[in-house]
């Protein structure tokens, strides 16, 4: 993992994502699961299906970090590019009946960081190390 930014940036982001899914059920009592506006855990509105996605999304970077370069170079590329749809799609959800996950500005400006740094580190690192792997 210490050799691989994909491994190591999966890991990490997993873990981070794993713990925040964990946390926002503490400050979603209460909160309707498809909630358009839910509870502030720091400055990110979330609602239970919101931190469903957040176990599910760090499970799955956890769990590639752990295994191969190949594997989180892919869960990156596709975490990172969902993520880059919800920040834009995000922008447009806000204050609407649409908005299911109950995004707010700083969700929106988070998952829009996430996706610059996992589509970065996916699609510019580990080059060699996945293309030995295919020879």
């Amino acid at each position: 993992m210490r050799t691989s930014p994909n491994r190591l940036i999966a890991t990490i982001f997993g873990a981070v994502y794993l713990l925040v899914g964990v946390l926002g059920f503490f400050v979603t009592s209460g909160i309707g699961f498809f909630a358009t506006e839910g509870a502030n855990l720091i400055i990110f509105a979330v609602n239970p299906l919101h931190n469903i996605i957040h176990l599910a999304i760090g499970a799955a970077l956890l769990y590639s970090g752990m295994n191969s370069v190949r594997l989180s170079k892919s869960v990156n590329t596709a975490v990172g590019g969902v993520y880059l749809l919800v920040g834009i799609l995000g922008l447009f959800l806000v204050g609407s009946s649409l908005n299911i996950i109950a995004l707010n500005g700083a969700d929106n400006v988070l998952h829009l960081a996430s996706a610059v740094v996992l589509l970065g580190v996916a699609l510019s690192q580990d080059k060699a190390t996945v293309a030995s792997a295919h020879a």
